[in-house]
C-alpha cells in the first residue's frame, strides 16, 4: 500500500515538508517498503489518510535514503512514526521509554486516527507533549539499548 502514500526521498524533500506543513499534523514513517511491520502500518496510514485530510499529511521515508534523520531520531527500530506540527517535534507520552516517536504498526485504523486527533487538538493548543489515547496493552513494548554511553 505504499505506493499510495507520498514519499520524500532526499534531507531537503524531508526538511521543507517540515517547513511548509502549517495546521496539519506532519506524519512520518521511517522504515523499508520490503518490511513486513511496514507494509502493515503503510495499509492502515494509506486507508486513514483520506479521512485525517483536514487534520493531518502522511509522508513515507526510506531509513536508508535519509541517514542523517534516522541518525538524528535515533531510529534504530523500524518502522519509526513521528509527529510534527507547524515545524515543532510533537512528542506523545506512549508509556515507553522513548516519547519522540511510535515504534511499530498500529492495530487499527481507528487507533492511528485517536493518535491523530489527540496530537492534533493539544498542537492546536500549544502542547509539544500529549498522552496517548491508546490502551498501554496496544503499544508495542520494546527496551532501549544506548551505544557508545
Amino acid at each position: 500500500m505504499s505506493y499510495l502514500l507520498r514519499k520524500l526521498e532526499t534531507k531537503s524533500d524531508v526538511d521543507n515538508a517540515i517547513r511548509a506543513t502549517e495546521d496539519l499534523v506532519l506524519v512520518l514513517r521511517f522504515g523499508k517498503e520490503s518490511d513486513l511491520t511496514c507494509m502493515q502500518l503503510d495499509e492502515i496510514l494509506a486507508k486513514t489518510a483520506p479521512y485525517l485530510t483536514n487534520m493531518a499529511s502522511i509522508y513515507i521515508i526510506d531509513i536508508e535514503s535519509v541517514p542523517v534523520y534516522a541518525q538524528y531520531f535515533d531510529i534504530s527500530l523500524i518502522p519509526a512514526t513521528i509527529f510534527f506540527f507547524n515545524g515543532h517535534h510533537i512528542k506523545v507520552d506512549w508509556q515507553t521509554p522513548d516519547n519522540t516517536k511510535f515504534i511499530g504498526s498500529f492495530q487499527t485504523k481507528q487507533d492511528f486516527i485517536d493518535v491523530i486527533e489527540v496530537i492534533y487538538r493539544g498542537a492546536m493548543k500549544g502542547k509539544l507533549m500529549v498522552t496517548s489515547p491508546l490502551d498501554p496493552s496496544s503499544i508495542p513494548k520494546y527496551e532501549l539499548i544506548y551505544k557508545n554511553i
